[in-house]
């Protein structure tokens, strides 16, 4: 080969990688940041577009001026541990087979049978990190880094977790602080968590700015509202709700954070930011707990009140501002909804969520692409949705016994039951009339819905503690 031919060679080489490189950069700028930011107890009403009379939340109201509010958006379960996996999987609680809150004790936690959220993002190229409560298992084999995460700063559960609840005084263990997978602060206790709110923002707006030039999935699960409440002196006294309501304002104060920093970073327009709970108000703390109002009862119970959340999504130019939808979607709509805006392939097992991205972009006339909804507690079925029907099974459900407690002392609870019930959402949402006689079609439509549902994920009967086998419901 003459010179000449071996500089045309070199040139051409040269102009290969470089497109090849344009063509990776090309690819890189067509992926969405993703942001997703999950309160722990707060209620339906505790947020100031949702209704609050007495909690100012100026950021999360300007979110939902510059996106879209869905007001019948669920969680899988009204409890931390099986919320939170149905949020990761894309599957009700009961699929997946982690029920209820996991505690120091529980020996089980994330399969490494399940891909979640991060682990689907990851075959796209994004970064992935979690500050806040985890709660997903807090053994080794179950921490958030091995599970798709880069990084990783927080409780691996609920901010109460000991013996006893926060009537417990003095009695407070020592709080595991994670950082990546080193427990790096045991000052963190039940007496002092002022500062969680601020490190995980801090944390996250960090993140931010160390990942401007890739594709980024944020995820801040938020250890308040949670008792027992702290609030940094930032917000301490600053709400006409008392204590709750400071704790509400400093998480209002930190969704405003990371949009400011995305702003700043030119992200804006490349960043779906989601925020919602994991489920309803812990009813019997009273003033230290939420409002689920208009709604039915609340966190424990699959009445509205405990298991509908709010939610608000925003991503300028993409979402319509000012949008409200009122069709069903839920947690599990999040993964598949958050690959398909990534390019990213769905995991193999199968899954029970569905691509809700036609409700957040506004399109006209996009219905839920839910038939039904089941409505699990542990392992029983409650209740059925389809439409603006709901279903309530025969079962027994926890309620406020006379006044809530204050002060962070709770009240104590009495359980109830329910015979089999129907409830027009759309005319009744606070579930209080039962129209079950006058809707016998739609009563055995629902019936047959439930049956179905048994059959895939069964009912009493079942194993109510730790993991299925894997891949037991996964086929």
């Amino acid at each position: 080969m003459n010179s000449a031919h071996r500089i045309a060679a070199i040139a051409f080489t040269l102009l290969t990688v470089f497109a090849l490189q344009v063509g990776v950069a090309g690819a890189a700028d067509d992926r969405p940041n993703f942001v997703v930011v999950f309160t722990d107890d707060q209620g339906y009403q505790d947020v100031g577009v949702f209704g609050s009379p007495d909690i100012e939340t100026p950021n999360l109201d300007r979110m939902a001026a510059e996106g879209v509010r869905l007001t019948d958006f669920y969680v899988s379960q009204a409890v931390c541990s099986a919320s939170r996996v149905a949020l990761m999987t894309g599957c009700y609680s009961n699929r997946v087979g982690i029920l209820g809150a996991l505690g120091p004790g529980s020996k089980i936690g994330i399969s490494d049978d399940e891909m979640i959220i991060p682990q689907v993002l990851k075959t796209r190229g994004y970064a992935t990190a979690i500050y806040g409560k985890w709660h997903l298992g807090h053994h080794p084999q179950f921490l958030p880094t091995r599970h798709g995460f880069d990084d990783y700063f927080g409780l691996p559960y609920s901010n109460d977790m000991w013996p006893f609840h926060p009537t417990a005084g003095d009695r407070f263990p020592d709080l595991p602080l994670f950082d990546k997978e080193k427990i790096v602060n045991p000052a963190v206790t039940g007496k002092d968590q002022t500062q969680l709110t601020t490190w995980y923002t801090e944390r996250a707006v960090g993140f931010i700015k160390e990942n401007k030039d890739r594709p980024f999935f944020l995820y801040v699960p938020h250890s308040m509202p949670h008792v027992p409440l702290y609030v940094s002196g930032k917000f301490k006294g600053k709400s006409k709700r008392g204590l709750y309501g400071d704790v509400i304002m400093e998480i209002d104060w930190s969704v405003g954070q990371i949009l400011k920093t995305l702003k700043e970073q030119g992200l804006d327009e490349k960043t779906l930011v989601i925020f919602t709970c994991d489920n309803g108000p812990w009813l019997s703390y009273g003033d230290h707990g939420g409002s689920a109002l208009p709604l039915r009862e609340g966190k424990g119970t699959m009445w509205d009140g405990g298991c509908r959340e709010p939610f608000i999504a925003r991503w300028p130019g993409k979402i319509p501002p000012g949008t409200v939808c009122s069709e069903l979607a839920a947690t599990i709509d999040i993964l598949p909804t958050l690959a398909s805006l990534a390019g990213a392939d769905l995991p193999k097992n199968r899954i029970d969520g569905k691509n809700i991205w036609p409700l957040l972009s506004g399109k006209k006339e996009a219905k839920t692409p839910h038939d039904s909804y089941l409505y699990y507690y542990s392992r029983q079925l409650q209740a059925v949705r389809s439409g603006q029907w709901k279903l309530h099974l025969p079962h027994r459900y926890r309620s406020l016994k006379g006044k809530p407690g204050n002060g962070g002392t709770p009240g104590p609870y009495i359980q109830r039951k329910t015979g089999l019930a129907l409830f027009d959402l759309k005319n009744d949402i606070g579930e209080t009339t039962d129209v079950a006689a006058k809707h016998p079609k739609i009563v055995a439509r629902l019936k047959g819905i439930a049956a179905e549902a048994r059959k895939d994920l069964g009912d009493n009967g079942r194993r109510g503690k730790g993991q299925r086998e894997p891949g037991k419901l996964r086929e």
